[in-house]
């Protein structure tokens, strides 16, 4: 006899999305000038905190088996350690090396966000992410003013969308009825307006129950 033991947690996402919109805001405000410049350090221990929420974030998802979401909230981690490590430390061409991490980031988000149609609340996020990390990426390895400019701009974008998307998932799952519309279809939708059968449907396949990954 097989038995599969099914163990429902609280949707991650919405924390995760939050400290995306509270990093966002303060890496975008002090781009844009808005801080002082020799605020640097400060605004990289305000940050660093999101890297250990969105650690947790990309445990819990990887443990409800959503490994889009998981994926995503992983390397936002890393990416605003390796930032506020950076602005800190203040190595010698730190800058371009961030440059660098971001240009791979963007790419990577938009490979993820060309497979994440059907989860509009992420596909959302990685479509705010790609031009904001490119542009920073722009920003670190060409050091130009302007390109620092719109990179703040565009990280404050960001920081809607995904302040947007915390809140109707968190509201949607409060009410326990969409509120706010987020766009789900397929899977996705099925996920949350499904019955019981619908969520057991090719259990037999995932990870944790089948031999190997």
């Amino acid at each position: 006899m097989t038995r599969i033991h099914l163990r429902p947690i609280a949707s991650p996402m919405p924390l995760g999305f939050f400290a995306v919109a509270i990093a966002s805001v303060l890496v975008g405000c002090f781009q844009l000038g808005l801080l002082p410049e020799d605020s640097g350090r400060a605004v990289a221990l305000a940050v660093l905190p999101a890297f250990v929420l969105q650690f947790l974030v990309a445990v819990l998802a990887f443990g409800a088996r959503d490994v889009l979401a998981a994926t995503l909230m992983a390397c936002f981690s890393g990416l605003w350690l390796a930032s506020a490590l950076v602005l800190v430390l203040r190595p010698a061409g730190g800058g371009r090396v961030l440059g660098v991490l971001y240009a791979v980031f963007a790419v990577f988000a938009l490979m993820m966000a060309s497979v994440a149609g059907r989860k509009r609340a992420l596909w959302l996020v990685l479509c705010a992410a790609v031009p904001r990390f490119a542009v920073a990426a722009l920003a670190g390895l060409t050091e130009t003013a302007w390109a620092g400019l719109l990179s703040g701009s565009l990280g404050l974008l960001l920081a809607l969308v995904a302040a947007y998307t915390a809140f109707a998932l968190m509201l949607e799952d409060m009410r326990g009825a969409q509120v706010l519309p987020i766009g789900r279809s397929g899977p996705a939708q099925h996920a949350v307006e499904g019955d019981l059968a619908v969520q057991l449907r090719d259990i037999e396949r995932q990870a944790g129950v089948r031999r190997t990954l």
